[in-house]
């Protein structure tokens, strides 16, 4: 189901270590011009439900957010949703427009209300986020933003191929 061009098809399986499964389009690129988010069905081929619309695929980019992740950002963000009203209202919203991008792809009944990433209530996955952040732009997902702010533009070292490659299950 694939609609990338050969060359992303070669540098997202470079990238993955493997092919990539139910890809729609690339949703983001990297500065380097490698795509480095992917846009999936919410069923894979093989009938499995797949709440991740966005898929990070750059393995420098994961990788920065794995350290993110391990350093403690995501209770700092979830700290900042239960404090701050309007940031909760936002993230309500982001999980809201996920949800309907992902529905005018194909209903899932089996995910249909579940977004991902922790929204709308939680911080549960950064890559998801900032997956969000990146293919919907500025604005949209405020804790996508804000992690996305926290990190080196991972384009800046050369293109993002397969060399440091991150674990993945999409």
């Amino acid at each position: 189901m694939s609609s990338l061009s050969p060359a992303d098809f070669s540098a997202v399986t470079a990238q993955l270590g493997r092919e990539p499964r139910s890809v729609i389009e690339v949703a983001h690129r990297c500065t380097c011009g490698q795509p480095d988010v992917l846009k999936t069905s919410p069923r894979l081929e093989d009938g499995t439900p797949f709440p991740t619309l966005y898929y990070m695929t750059c393995p420098k980019a994961t990788g920065a957010i794995g350290t993110l992740e391990a350093n403690g950002v995501m209770n700092e963000l979830a700290n900042a949703l239960s404090a701050d009203p309007e940031l909760a209202k936002s993230y309500q919203q982001a999980h809201e427009i996920y949800l309907q991008e992902r529905e005018a792809i194909e209903h899932v009944e089996e995910i249909a209300g579940i977004s991902a990433g922790g929204m709308p209530t939680r911080v549960k996955c950064l890559h998801v986020l900032i997956g969000h952040a990146l293919a919907a732009g500025p604005g949209v997902n405020p804790l996508g933003d804000r992690a996305l702010a926290m990190l080196k533009d991972w384009g800046q070292t050369g293109p993002c191929g397969g060399d440091d490659r991150a674990s993945s299950s999409n």
